[in-house]
């Protein structure tokens, strides 16, 4: 399957390198086709990866990754172009997250979410949010934590959260692990989780966590 993967920064790379490695084809998009961080990855990467703007980049994807900053986000799903995400998947692992005031802060919270400004920014697309609540190394090899743990999908269109809980399993997350939260509106609930995830990662001095939703059999 092909993948367009938009944002450079270390979530893009992971996610595209690890898509790479489970057998897809890539292409990473950033704001310039020349962009050296891309380049270099695609490079690395080997013969199923390359790179361009965030336009060529969607319009390549059969589904599409959104891994920019949050505060970009919009901007940059307007660059990828409405036409080049219409009918597709995107996948938003993004967080509305902000250091302006010297302290961490969410840019949209409680009634509303990053997630369903892009589903209203792009309602053709089909959009779901999932794997922002970790970090990029338990994101694609989840067996780094041990025992069993929980990511969450937010969606409004269940062939779309499939697709994703598919391309769950293929980075070793097993089914059961998957915990769907319902429609998109759910995604404001797993970004406010991002403040305690920075609190844990402060007190742990150490990125290598999750949390699990325990239940009654």
């Amino acid at each position: 399957m092909r993948y367009g993967v938009l944002g450079t920064g270390a979530v893009g790379r992971a996610l595209a390198g690890r898509l790479v490695e489970v057998g897809h084809e890539v292409r990473m998009g950033s704001r310039t086709p020349d962009n050296e961080a891309a380049a270099a990855w695609a490079a690395e990467a080997g013969a199923n990866a390359s790179n361009g703007t965030f336009a060529d980049a969607a319009e390549f994807g059969q589904a599409v990754l959104n891994c920019t900053n949050g505060t970009a986000a919009l901007d940059a799903l307007a660059a990828a172009g409405d036409e080049n995400l219409s009918g597709k998947v995107l996948i938003d692992v993004t967080n509305p997250l902000t250091f302006e005031t010297g302290r961490l802060t969410l840019t949209v919270c409680n009634t509303d979410s990053l997630g369903e400004q892009i589903q209203r920014a792009h309602p053709e697309a089909r959009v779901v949010k999932t794997l922002n609540t970790m970090a990029n190394e338990v994101m694609i090899h989840p067996e780094q934590v041990p025992g069993r743990h929980s990511v969450f999908v937010s969606g409004d269109d269940a062939e779309a959260k499939q697709h994703v809980a598919g391309m769950l399993e293929s980075f070793g997350w097993p089914p059961e692990s998957i915990v769907d939260l319902g429609g998109i509106e759910t995604a404001r609930g797993t970004e406010m989780f991002l403040v305690l995830w920075i609190s844990m990662m402060q007190a742990f001095g150490d990125r290598t966590y999750n949390i699990n939703v325990v239940r009654p059999d």
